[in-house]
């Protein structure tokens, strides 16, 4: 699957925060967003997955216009940034209710193991991404979209999710941002960095200095 989204112009009151956009992901491929804070990256994220309006934008999958929100197709699934699940649900009826096998998980995560008649709300704010993570990229959609997935997470766990992200690749196209740029640069097959509202795409890591989104030697 191709999933593309181009002519995107947002503006929020007279501000220009996007125009000039282009931005292809494919199942198979890692798609990286790279930007510095405030360039329209979550804009961007929720523009395609049809929950914030755009003045213009083009969204095509396989090549065929998509007209209405991307998320009444049933195709994406969207981690943002703040948690999603609500507090008061148990965690074994969270996996139930989003059909993703909690067995599997506690394979990957053997601590979570001890939380599995604990609701939510008992869990860390570290904790509850990572079982928020592992559902959306668990999800029967083909297309996934992940917002910050790496903040707040210990770094054993960081791993752990990036070999996961590697895995689900090969049935969905996934789109990740995160202000982490060593990892979404260390995981993606593709990458563009949002420099003035337009996506600039990266063929070498060299252009990351460039553009000024990275100092000079800071990749060394």
């Amino acid at each position: 699957m191709i999933v593309e989204i181009d002519n995107v112009e947002l503006y929020f009151k007279e501000k220009c925060i996007l125009n000039g956009i282009y931005l292809k992901a494919e199942t198979g491929n890692i798609t990286g967003i790279l930007g510095s804070n405030g360039c329209g990256k979550t804009c961007l994220l929720r523009i395609l997955f049809g929950d914030l309006n755009s003045k213009y934008k083009l969204i095509r999958v396989d090549n065929k216009p998509i007209l209405k929100p991307l998320y009444q197709t049933h195709l994406v699934a969207y981690l943002p940034q703040h948690h999603f699940i609500p507090n008061n649900l148990k965690i074994k009826t969270v996996f139930k209710l989003f059909k993703v096998n909690w067995n599997d998980f506690i394979k990957v995560f053997e601590s979570f193991i001890l939380f599995e008649h604990s609701k939510f709300n008992r869990l860390s704010g570290g904790e509850r991404r990572i079982i928020e993570i592992y559902i959306i990229l668990k999800s029967s959609s083909k297309i996934v979209l992940l917002d910050e997935p790496f903040s707040h997470i210990a770094p054993l766990y960081i791993e752990k999710i990036k070999d996961l992200i590697e895995t689900e690749k090969h049935q969905k196209a996934i789109i990740i941002t995160d202000h982490m740029y060593r990892h979404i640069i260390s995981i993606s097959d593709t990458m563009y960095l949002i420099k003035n509202g337009s996506t600039k795409l990266i063929e070498n890591l060299k252009a990351l200095e460039d553009y000024s989104y990275l100092s000079i030697g800071a990749l060394d």
